[in-house]
């Protein structure tokens, strides 16, 4: 037999047989397949969860995401192939939730005119408004009535000539078979209802508010008006003056005979111009967009606004670059004894919460008891947070203050990490220290911060703490809509159009300008990145 023969027959017998996964591994304690098998019962169960909230909730949207993405989660866990998505997938889930689908919806919203009056559907906006015109009806009679719960959600039982009727503000009354009516004519217990005690009622102050707001409707028919309490023991019909036609897609207001028409805004509207308070969100197209460019009272405090964006973001990143590289040329010298503990002063800055320095700053620059004023100005009422152009240098101060040991931290290790051999022959030629630092330190420095410089900008673009914090965006801009200040960004823009403190709220002009400035950070970042490669030559 030839040598080949015998590799053949051999061979056979020496391959072992291929190993599987420990995930998919059966035999022994399978404390893979075991540990798997838990995990997408939890996956599972969290996705059931948000399917059948999304059923509940109608967001047919959310729905079908759900069901796609728990599919695909079971298909690629429980096969053998598509190895590399049973690591990309967790990753890949959490990019279209807290990035794809965020931006998608603000751009969503960026096109709607979803705000203050003009949340929600249509129905939704008839319901509201309906309820704001209730008034009791005089010929209502007065019905026994129990506070139940179920689901966390609160309503109404009441009796109505033996029988009893319940339902919640989502739910209008609905008779309930073989419930139990008490010897006060009240109903004792509701099936599949929680019947809330008395004493609960009586020494509880937030659900006695809950309950004198809570309107329970009497039928789907929203006209027919609902049930209302002021006690919790006894409830009676309350019905709107105003009066819905679905058909016509009016509201009439009985007290007077005004008609509002539905229009294609989302708004209720008379012939003679006035309109309920209540709309809807209907789609406006690139109207938000225009507005920015157009509307009087609009453009001049956003273009003051932008031009502080720009300036602000600027002198951070060029101050705070500028003072943590002086410090870092003057503590990377040798002769500078006791390095290590003043360098370690001058990053304390760094390591104190943003928040909280604005604050102090804010009580620091204080005009009236400011230790600004008393230790450095003699006493001086100086308005600081008053006047615009003082507020500016105040916080572009204490941006400063906050930001500069960052850029000491780096460009110590950057120069340290320069190459001692290119400095001394350039020493050699004769060429100074000032000579030194701009034609070989600065270039090569440059090489490595350019990145950090640039994302350093598109932070100080957003840096919605400092500005908040310290002085809330003011002193107003006068006759700026949405409480717009003079050192306002445009990320603090956003929060006061947003209504999120206080006063009007216009969540699709707020959206627009986010897409706007989401184009001016990423078209500036990209050109940036772009030009930094031409430093690379210094290498």
């Amino acid at each position: 037999m030839s040598v080949q023969e015998d590799v053949a027959t051999e061979a056979p017998q020496t391959l072992s047989p291929k190993s599987e996964s420990h995930a998919r591994n059966w035999r022994g304690l399978g404390w893979g397949f075991i540990v798997k098998l838990l995990l997408m019962a939890v996956v599972n169960a969290f996705g059931l969860m948000a399917i059948f909230s999304a059923v509940g909730a109608e967001s047919w949207l959310i729905l079908s995401v759900a069901v796609l993405l728990l599919v695909i989660a079971n298909v690629i866990y429980f096969t053998k192939r598509a190895l590399p998505l049973k690591y990309l997938l967790p990753g890949l889930i959490f990019l279209l939730i807290f990035q794809v689908f965020i931006f998608v919806y603000t751009a969503y919203i960026a096109f709607t005119n979803y705000g203050s009056g003009h949340i929600g559907t249509q129905e939704q906006a008839v319901n509201a408004a309906l309820i704001q015109g209730e008034r009791r009806l005089d010929d209502s009679p007065t019905f026994p009535l129990t506070i139940v719960e179920r689901g966390g959600e609160y309503g109404f039982a009441i009796v109505d000539d033996g029988d009893v009727f319940a339902g919640d503000a989502d739910e209008p009354l609905t008779e309930v078979d073989d419930a139990v009516i008490g010897a006060t004519g009240a109903a004792t217990e509701v099936p599949g209802w929680n019947v809330v005690p008395r004493a609960d009622l009586l020494t509880d102050q937030s659900l006695q508010q809950t309950v004198q707001s809570l309107r329970v409707p009497v039928s789907d028919d929203p006209n027919d008006g609902s049930i209302r309490t002021r006690e919790g023991t006894t409830g009676a019909v309350y019905e709107s003056t105003l009066v819905w036609d679905e058909q016509t897609e009016t509201i009439t207001d009985t007290t007077n005979g005004t008609v509002y028409s539905a229009n294609d805004r989302g708004s209720f509207v008379a012939e003679d111009g006035s309109a309920l308070n209540t709309g809807w969100s209907v789609n406006v197209g690139f109207e938000n967009f225009a507005r920015l460019f157009t509307e009087p009272r609009l453009v001049q405090p956003l273009l003051m606004v932008a031009g502080w964006t720009f300036a602000f973001a600027i002198l951070s990143v060029v101050l705070s670059f500028g003072t943590g590289l002086l410090f870092a040329l003057i503590f990377n010298d040798p002769r500078v004894r006791g390095r290590k503990w003043l360098r370690t002063l001058f990053i304390l800055p760094y390591a104190f919460p943003a928040f909280m320095s604005a604050l102090l700053f804010r009580g620091m620059f204080n005009a009236e008891f400011g230790v600004i004023n008393d230790l450095f100005f003699f006493g001086a009422e100086i308005n600081w947070l008053g006047d615009p152009w003082l507020a500016r240098l105040a916080v572009l101060w204490v941006n400063l203050w906050l930001s500069y040991p960052y850029w000491f931290l780096v460009c110590t290790g950057a120069l340290q990490a320069l190459p001692a051999d290119t400095l001394e022959a350039a020493s050699l030629d004769g060429a100074g220290r000032f000579r030194q630092f701009r034609s070989i330190i600065l270039p090569l420095l440059l090489v490595s911060t350019a990145p950090l410089l640039i994302s350093s900008f598109a932070f100080s673009f957003n840096n919605f703490t400092i500005i908040y914090m310290f002085n809330n965006g003011g002193p107003a801009i006068p006759g700026a809509p949405y409480a717009l200040g003079s050192t306002d960004i445009l990320i603090s823009a956003i929060y006061d159009i947003a209504g999120i403190s206080g006063g009007t709220a216009d969540y699709g002009l707020a959206s627009a300008l986010s897409i706007i400035i989401f184009v001016i950070v990423g078209a500036i970042s990209a050109v940036a990145f772009r030009q930094t490669r031409k430093l690379e030559e210094y290498q």
